[in-house]
């Protein structure tokens, strides 16, 4: 009965009520621009897949592990938060505190790859431009084998899960290291290579691409001028990442530094309203790289407007269309919905995003002209009805 009642002490909501629904509350909106933003971005790259550079198998590789931790812990810390409760138990909670260690390791060690590849490309153009395919995809396997590593290790005895300490969700235990020391080792180790290691790997990177470019002018040049197209994405790649690096660093660090605290200092002193503002901040983090990648990079904001155009076409065809009238003869119009074919040949485009300054003629024409051919000598031309009502041709057949 004991062992009953501590696991229910340990699981009850160590916050009030107003807080963990407002906690609850901002994961439902943390889960949901997450996943529209995740799926988004990955059905995008899925339809560039052709055109895809080995710099961007990172980026999908980063969407990846965020919809994961998206799907793992959010169905599970938003009930608990409105329940003002861990519901789930013990093996759960060990499983939630797994995936959430696995998937954010995971994303930081990928923004650390990812800093190296652009430093690569950037600083050293002669070997980055080698950097192929099959080289990302083992610096991928590799990003997920490190953060396995320390995800698994709790479970083997090298550290130990248990639930946050304002209880609604679980992750390691930071308490542990006051008394154990197998748990203070797997701290250390946890902070000087899955988070101090790569963060000063990071800052190093860009701190190197940022004086090489002010350095050596030629040098970018280089790596930027003569395939305007391919190196161009490898220096906007270069800024959206730094983009991304620094909105998920900010997101982690406030937990990094309580975590580190509650470790190394007296855990009993570390207010459980501290940790879940730091978690509600870490969390956060699923959504900065789709929204970073689908806003400002051309290449990905284009295909996702052609494939909302295409959308919206789809569901156009689906509808049912009014049918017109012309004149006394009463006339429909055939398979408007299909292709409306204008008085000059050419065929309406719905797939391409459409640039309004550039094509506001044909925003304006609101229905097809019926056209009819005229016999001059041996050929005909293609003209309006209205064009005929204005010049009566006597060669009207």
């Amino acid at each position: 009965m004991g062992n009953v009642s501590d696991t229910s002490s340990l699981f009850a909501s160590s916050i009030s009520r107003e807080h963990d629904i407002l906690m609850g509350s901002l994961y439902s909106v943390f889960c949901f621009l997450s996943l529209v933003g995740n799926c988004t971005l990955l059905l995008v790259a899925y339809h560039k897949r052709s055109t895809l550079k080995p710099a961007e198998f990172f980026i999908i590789n980063l969407s990846i592990s965020d919809l994961g931790m998206t799907l793992s812990l959010f169905p599970l810390a938003i009930p608990s938060s409105f329940s003002h409760r861990w519901l789930f138990g013990e093996m759960t909670c060990q499983l939630y505190a797994m995936c959430g260690v696995l998937f954010g390791l995971s994303s930081l060690t990928n923004l650390t790859a990812l800093s190296l590849v652009c430093c690569l490309k950037v600083c050293f153009p002669n070997h980055g431009n080698k950097f192929s395919f099959s080289q990302s995809r083992l610096l991928v396997a590799g990003v997920w084998c490190y953060a396995s590593v320390f995800a698994v290790g709790p479970l083997a005895r090298w550290g130990r899960y248990s639930a946050e300490p304002y209880g609604t969700a679980c992750c390691i235990d930071w308490h542990a290291p006051n008394h154990e020391l197998w748990a203070l080792s797997y701290i250390l180790c946890l902070f000087i290579f899955c988070y101090a290691l790569p963060c000063t790997i990071i800052f190093l990177s860009y701190a190197f691409i940022l004086l090489t470019v002010r350095g050596s002018r030629q040098a970018v040049q280089q790596h930027v001028s003569p395939q305007t197209k391919t190196t161009n994405a490898h220096t906007l790649i270069v800024k959206l990442s730094v983009a991304v690096c620094i909105g998920f660093l900010g997101a982690w660090t406030p937990y990094a530094v309580i975590a580190m605290w509650a470790a190394f200092g007296d855990a009993t002193e570390v207010p459980p309203t501290a940790f879940a503002l730091a978690a509600v901040f870490a969390k956060s983090s699923t959504i900065y790289n789709p929204m970073v990648y689908l806003l400002c990079k051309p290449n990905f904001r284009e295909c996702l407007c052609r494939d909302t155009s295409l959308l919206r076409h789809m569901i156009y065809r689906g509808s049912p269309q009014p049918q017109e009238h012309f004149g006394s003869d009463s006339r429909r119009n055939k398979d408007i919905t299909a292709s409306t074919r204008f008085s000059n040949g050419q065929q309406e485009s719905y797939g391409a995003c459409l640039n309004g300054t550039e094509n506001t003629a044909l925003f304006q024409l609101a229905s097809p002209q019926n056209t009819a051919s005229i016999l001059t000598g041996s050929t005909y031309a293609e003209v309006t009805v209205q064009q005929l009502v204005d010049k009566q041709q006597p060669d009207f057949l």
